[in-house]
């Protein structure tokens, strides 16, 4: 039987009793930091007079494949002038990797079609008690952009 379990289901009497009808040598439970802090003191207290622990494990999951090293391996080479596609040639990575080691997006989003100066005119506008259907004729805007634009 197992001395050391991972439990990432709510203590409760009744699963405590159970974790410990099916492991009767059972000396530490390991759990995530968000069920660590749900747990009653008193579960704990009774735990730790049995001789049991229960511990919060901050890191559970797959470790990283790609270390700090490598993400500062890419960072001189980018400033040495190699381009992301050579680098990935050069570490034997993938294209993708590299864009996120070095800690930027693949692509730029959507540039916006309406500037500050645009929204914060139809803000205003709106504000003063023009009616959202004026300002779009007003403005050559859509009705539905205007709308979205006063979300902003």
């Amino acid at each position: 039987m197992k001395d050391e379990i991972y439990v990432n289901k709510p203590l409760s009497f009744s699963r405590i009793m159970e974790l410990l009808d099916q492991h009767p040598d059972l000396k530490k439970i390991s759990c995530p930091p968000s069920l660590y802090s749900r747990i009653s003191p008193k579960y704990l207290q009774a735990l730790e007079e049995l001789g049991v622990t229960v511990v919060s494990v901050e890191k559970k999951g797959r470790p990283r494949k790609y270390t700090e090293k490598d993400a500062e391996n890419i960072q001189e080479l980018l400033k040495s002038g190699h381009n992301p596609q050579e680098i990935a040639e050069i570490m034997s990575i993938p294209l993708k990797t590299v864009y996120y080691l070095k800690g930027s997006r693949l692509k730029p989003g959507r540039k916006m079609k309406y500037d500050t100066l645009k929204v914060k005119k139809v803000k205003n506008l709106y504000k003063n008690g023009v009616p959202a259907k004026d300002i779009s004729k007003d403005l050559k805007i859509p009705l539905r952009t205007v709308y979205s634009l006063l979300k902003r």
